[in-house]
């Protein structure tokens, strides 16, 4: 099964929590704070993996999440970091934000990786809070959440020379004609469902790889028939070549068709249609009046293309597609890039639900503060402990949650509730 477009969900492991812990030590108050902090949560890490040729396996797992940091210990023993998540996908490989739609990465290299979720941070031990005045701290810092999201995985192949036409033209005989790719071949329309890709040795030329991709139809960049799955295919290669049925036998107009398919590449990408295109005319062995041929070859060359005629079936004209094509290929060099990776995208730090690490609203007579903060502190505070109650109310101050509270007009008095507990607001 060829699959070349999932979406799937991954979340970075959580930092673990900082630890309360105390020696045992002769005239120092409660032994001194010896809580150590927490391991960060791993990464989730996309790496190329040239074994693999397609996403199947995402289909069957949706969910990925690495591991999380361990807890600190007393004796100042930090918790173990959690190991990253490395996710193995196919050279060619697109990464998309699903709710923003930018690319994060576009991984093409052998062995190439990219972190796309970054694991939470470790909370401080209680050792971090010790001062001159507060010397055992009762309380120590919870971990951060690892950074998750839904990304939308787009596999697109990694192929020198695509082949255009409308479905049974003759792309699939050619590839088997000038490769060893064994594509199926068959006298019906949409024969080629999935795209096949073969290797191409040619005399004393570098090989290249030729991709045999789903038929384009009218249509196809509004999603018409198998366009969106042959258009995304087509955008990394460097040559084009543009096969015509030549025959008469399907009743169509081979320059119609070749002004139709190129209409569709120009609205679908505007830098893909202005790759490089060499046209085939095929199917020649059995044209009947050689005059009709003639006229349509003209017209492509005023049009500025270069025309071949051939017979993938006989092998008539191969031999000068493939010089051409090979000779094409080094001069075209590098192309330039149809993507360009959001750099501000692959660095944005992923938030499940709101930029912010919290938020407040009214709810009745209640004002209620969410969010990951909320689960932080919670883990964080001894609501027994003056100091560490004293920490709590300074950590809302610093990070806004009592100007967002006056800003919603609470009063004094007012109950606040954060988690399972509820405490009166007073300035």
């Amino acid at each position: 099964m060829f699959v070349d477009r999932v979406q799937i969900d991954i979340k970075a492991g959580n930092g673990g929590h900082g630890s309360m812990a105390f020696r045992r030590e002769k005239y120092v108050p409660n032994g001194g704070p010896a809580g150590g902090d927490g391991g960060k949560g791993g990464d989730v890490v996309f790496k190329v993996d040239s074994n693999l040729r397609t996403l199947v396996d995402f289909r069957y797992k949706r969910k990925h999440e690495a591991p999380s940091g361990g807890n600190g210990e007393g004796s100042n023993r930090s918790g173990k970091a959690g190991e990253n998540l490395i996710i193995g996908v196919p050279p060619g490989t697109v990464i998309f934000n699903k709710d923003t739609g930018n690319i994060i990465a576009d991984l093409t290299e052998m062995d190439e990786e990219v972190i796309i979720a970054k694991g939470g941070k470790g909370g401080r031990g209680n050792q971090h809070f010790a001062t001159a005045t507060r010397q055992a701290p009762h309380f120590a810092e919870g971990g951060e959440k690892g950074q998750e999201l839904t990304v939308v995985l787009e596999l697109k192949l990694l192929a020198d020379v695509g082949l255009l036409g409308f479905p049974n033209v003759g792309k699939s005989t050619f590839l088997s004609v000038v490769s060893k790719a064994k594509p199926k071949i068959a006298n019906y329309h949409f024969t080629t469902l999935v795209p096949n890709l073969g290797v191409v040795k040619w005399k004393d030329y570098p090989s290249f790889v030729v991709a045999d991709i789903p038929g384009i139809i009218e249509g196809a960049n509004e999603g018409a028939g198998l366009g969106h799955q042959f258009l995304r295919h087509v955008e990394r290669t460097k040559l084009l070549i543009h096969i015509l049925d030549v025959s008469g036998f399907e009743g169509r107009d081979p320059y119609d068709d070749f002004k139709k398919i190129n209409l569709e590449l120009e609205k679908h990408n505007k830098k893909l249609s202005e790759r490089r295109q060499i046209v085939a005319l095929n199917k020649a062995d059995v044209v009947e009046d050689l005059s009709t041929l003639d006229e349509l070859k003209e017209k492509l060359i005023q049009d500025g293309f270069e025309v071949f005629v051939l017979s993938a079936a006989t092998n008539q004209g191969i031999e000068a597609i493939l010089d051409r094509t090979a000779t094409l290929l080094k001069e075209i060099g590098e192309v330039e890039p149809i993507f360009e990776v959001n750099e501000e995208e692959a660095q944005k730090v992923y938030r499940p639900t709101f930029e912010k690490d919290y938020r407040v609203r009214r709810e009745n007579d209640y004002y209620v503060i969410e969010g990951e903060l909320v689960e932080r502190l919670l883990t964080s505070v001894n609501f027994d402990d003056y100091d560490s109650v004293a920490y709590f109310q300074k950590v809302l101050r610093d990070k806004g949650v009592i100007r967002d509270l006056e800003d919603l007009g609470i009063e004094d008095g007012k109950i606040v509730r954060m988690g399972d507990i509820e405490f009166e607001y007073f300035k």
